[in-house]
Parts: C-alpha cells; structure tokens; sequence
C-alpha cells in the first residue's frame, strides 16, 4: 500500500455521476494500487462567504448554479485565501467538500464514512493536500471499504476573527462553523454517493483535531457523527481566550488591509473589509503573518464565546461533556516544532516566551518558578526524548522549551480528556507515535505531524517524507490503517482483519494505557510519561487557559 509507485499507480477511467437535487455532479474515476476509486471533488456547501457574507457565520448553499445542470467535480476547488500561497491559487469561494470512494458502488450501499479536518495552526492548510487513497485502497484490500471526505474552511482573520467587535457581534469560531456546515452537508447527502450518515467517524489533526474536540462538545454532534480520531490537538492545544484579547492582532490584520487603515479602533472595522477586494484581504493576510509572532504565538485560532457559543468556557470546564468514542494520541517530541525563532533561550527568555503566549493575566512566578523546577536545563531530560546530552548544535534551552511545548499544548490536554472520557465511562483509545522517517532532521525527534505521511500513504505533500523509507514503515502504515478504519467501520480497532496486530486495550480508569507506534513494532505502554509534570499542568488549566 505504502509501495513506491504511488505517482505512476493512478490511472483515469470514465467519469461518474452522482445526483444532487435538480443537478448531476460528475467526478472522474482513478485507479490507486489496484483500487478502483471514484473522486467528486470542489463540490461547494455553502454559499461564498464574500461581500456582505464575509467574516460572518457560513451560510448552507441552496443549489449549484451550473450549466445544463451539469457540475463538473473532477478535481479539487480552489484553496481557501492564506499567506505564502500563490494568489491564481486561492479564492474566498473556497467552502467546498471532495469525496473519494471505491468505484461502482451498487445501489443502495450504505457505507462507514471518514471525515478529516486538516490542520496548519488555524492560518494555512488545504484539502487537497489530503489526498485520502491510501486509506480508500486499504480499507478495500481488507474487506471493510469506506468513504473519504475532507473539505477547506477558512483560515487566519478570516475564519478566527479577534478583537472587541468580534466578540461584541458575535462573528467568532467561523471555520469551525464551516466545519460543523460542511459535516452537516455530508449528513444531508453523503447516501447518494453510498454512504451512511449514521456511520460518519469525525477525524483531524493539530488544528483539525482541536476543532474535531470542539465538535465533540456540542449538544447535537450525536446527531451529526459515531465517533472521533483526534490526532495531536486535542481540546485546548492552545489556550483558549476571549476575542478582546487578541485586540491588537485584529488591528495589525485592518491596518495592512489597503482602505481600512482609517478604521482601526472602532466598532466598523468588518464595515471596511467586507468592502475590500480579495486582493487586498490577501495583501492584509500576508502582511499580518510576516510578523513571526502571528504564528509563533497563534494571533487567529479559536475563542472561548460566551453563552450559546462553541465554546461557552473554558475546554477544560467542559471536557466532561464529551459522549462520543474517541481514538487520541499524540507524537513523542511534540514540541520541537513550535520552539519560537530565538537563539537565546535562557530560562528568563523561556518564561517570557511562556508568558507571552499564555497570558494575559500574567502567569504566577511561582507557578513559573515550578514549571522551571519540573523542567530543568538538563537536555538529557529534553525533547527530543531519548537523545541523551545531545544538542544537534543549539543551546541547551531548545530541549527544555521543545519538553515545555510538548506538553503545555498536547500531552497535557490528551490526557486530560481522555480521564474525563475514562471516568464518564467513554469508550476511548489512546496512542504513542515514536517512529520516526529519515527525511526528519535529528533534532526535531518524532515531532508534530510526524504520523501523517503513514495515515496518508504518502501521498501529495507528503511525497518527499517517505523518501528512504523502510520495509517496517509501510508495514506500520498499514498497522495503523487498519486500526484506524477498524474503528470508522464498528467504533472499535480491533476488528482483526488486515495486519496482524496487538489488541488495542481501552483506556479505563483502572487501566490508563497506550498502544505506542514504534518503526518496528506496536506494544501497550502505561500512560505515566512525565507523570508529576503533566499533573501540575493539568491543575493549573486556568492559568494556562485550557
């Protein structure tokens, strides 16, 4: 599955058709390692969220305006607006869903359903980077095929908008919205493309996991999906403020928006930008994330909104709401990839950078004293774990702040809700990805990311990751799909077909284990990995708004 040829493996047949209300989309046909497959791609859920639609809410699409009724779904729609992305390549009419499934489907087939949420830190991501082949092949070679869906939602300023006017309006969480919209597409139409909308697993990562938990939250998601995969972001990976916080971000993004200089500061900024052009939206984007701040310390993600909101508090206030099946995990060196762009990283610098992220209020010197204590200077203890006094070359703090990271932002809060999940008697699964590809530089470990070249068969932008990769990285990939679909088809991943493969224990309250992905092997693991530092974590979540 995970073979090499995976560029010369497709091949394009007739084109399908599937009908929606009064017109006919028509996909194209693709063969993917001896799998036939059937692609409806940049199929749009809702209408286009421009002039007096911008920065609000996602409003459903009622039909597709198409000639002679025909809608051609043969390849991906446009990517939605980002910084560092050519401009012919993205559009704001972005909202748009792509389903792969296996070809020639009889009538009436009502299969298991996948729908991933991509990630890229709230500010860039596409679904046509996720390509979903290889898991479509894998669940057909082993018995149990299913659907693929992913979609794009809007991103940075966009789709997170910050700020008092924000918060005072109410336009707040926007891509989740899209989010929940576009599942909510995929529940009202995903029978006419064989599919079962009471079978639909919900699946992210980093970003895309974070707005998978939120959706874990809602009342109604029972409604909506079975249960849920969330892959390094779980909850609050990042600390969850009110809109009125992130003030200035949302002025930065007005002011380098050509025309609306003038109107920073007061209550009509959103007048202003759903005046402008999506040329001068872009410029402000660009403009906005050149300051390595806006991402380092995620100037555009989600808020906590209040009463009738997504997020009516506090993540960790609510954890216990969560009702669904879930499979969590995370990576081994979390962190290394969101190491901010300092040489300096003296323990003074580290706790400026913690503070600035996490604050305000300003976080108690002694709960910095203490997080300074579980996490000395020592970089045998660091991240990437396991690598002893090496430094690959960079200051002794690298490991210290990349330990940090780690788990602030995603051991602490897999934990966390899993816990929550085991105590109120969710039936949940965790993991431990410890393997990592060539193509990785040394000090970066395991990081962040690093299991989806194996979920996505290396497909697209994961091409290069794979280079040099062995024998036991495709057979693990494989392990991994079959877990994974394993649980989309019957919310549990031990189904025992495809690889032979240890059984997965549920995480329970007198059992907290995990299954650790290792290159050469899969074994249980207890869940009491810095088990002193997380629980400190995990007891200051105020602090650290999660």
């Amino acid at each position: 599955m995970f073979a090499l040829q995976f560029l010369s493996s497709f091949q394009v047949h007739s084109a399908p058709e599937v009908k929606l209300s009064v017109s006919t989309v028509i996909g194209k046909e693709i063969r993917y390692d001896g799998a036939h497959q059937e692609f409806f791609g940049g199929i749009p859920y809702a209408e286009p969220p421009v002039g007096p639609l911008r920065l609000k809410a996602p409003v459903a699409k009622s039909d597709m305006e198409v000639e002679n009724g025909v809608f051609d779904a043969s390849e991906y729609g446009y990517s939605c607006i980002q910084p560092g992305v050519a401009e012919d390549s993205v559009s704001e009419d972005c909202l748009t869903v792509n389903i792969l499934r296996p070809a020639t489907l009889p009538e009436n087939t009502s299969l298991p359903v996948l729908f991933w949420t991509y990630g890229g830190g709230f500010s860039s991501g596409t679904a046509s980077s996720y390509n979903g082949s290889a898991i479509v092949a894998r669940s057909i070679a082993r018995g149990t095929p299913i659907i693929y869906v992913n979609f794009n939602y809007r991103l940075g300023p966009l789709g997170f908008p910050q700020g008092n006017e924000a918060g005072s309006r109410r336009y707040l969480n926007l891509g989740i919205k899209d989010q929940m919209m576009a599942l909510e597409w995929v529940n009202t139409n995903i029978a006419r493309f064989g599919g079962n909308n009471e079978r639909i697993t919900i699946f992210g990562q980093s970003a895309g996991g974070v707005m998978t938990s939120v959706l874990l939250l809602q009342p109604h998601i029972s409604n909506l999906a079975v249960g849920a995969i969330i892959q390094s972001g779980a909850l609050a990976a990042l600390p969850f403020f009110a809109p009125e916080r992130n003030e200035n971000a949302w002025n930065t993004f007005v002011s380098s928006v050509p025309g609306c200089r003038s109107w920073v500061g007061t209550s009509f900024t959103m007048n202003c930008l759903r005046k402008a052009n999506t040329s001068a939206i872009l410029e402000g984007f660009r403009e906005v994330y050149k300051n390595p701040q806006a991402s380092e310390e995620f100037w555009f993600s989600p808020n906590v909104d209040g009463e009738g909101g997504l997020v009516p508090d506090l993540p960790s206030r609510l954890s216990t709401d969560i009702q669904l099946p879930f499979i969590a995990g995370t990576n081994l060196d979390e962190g290394t990839e969101f190491v901010p762009s300092r040489h300096d990283l003296s323990g003074d610098n580290i706790k400026d950078i913690v503070d600035e992220t996490y604050r305000p209020p300003t976080i108690p010197s002694d709960v910095m004293d203490d997080l300074m204590m579980l996490y000395p200077d020592d970089p045998a203890l660091g991240s990437p774990y396991g690598t002893g006094k090496e430094t690959f070359g960079l200051s002794s703090g690298y490991k210290r702040m990349a330990a940090i990271n780690g788990d602030l932002m995603f051991n602490s809060q897999r934990r966390m809700i899993m816990h929550h999940a085991a105590n109120s008697r969710v039936k949940t699964f965790g993991y431990l990805f410890s393997c990592s590809l060539p193509s990785f530089p040394p000090q970066v470990g395991v990081p962040h990311g690093a299991e989806l070249p194996f979920i996505f068969g290396g497909l697209g932008i994961w091409e290069d990751h794979v280079k040099g990769a062995s024998a036991a990285d495709w057979s693990l990939s494989e392990t991994m799909l079959d877990y994974w679909i394993s649980f989309a088809s019957s919310l549990n991943p031990n189904d025992g077909l495809g690889h032979t493969r240890p059984i997965w224990p549920q995480y329970t309250p007198t059992s907290e284990v995990l299954l650790q992905f290792k290159c050469d092997n899969t074994t249980v693991v207890a869940d009491d990995y810095r088990w002193e530092q997380i629980r400190y974590l995990n007891s200051k979540a105020d602090v650290f708004h999660h």
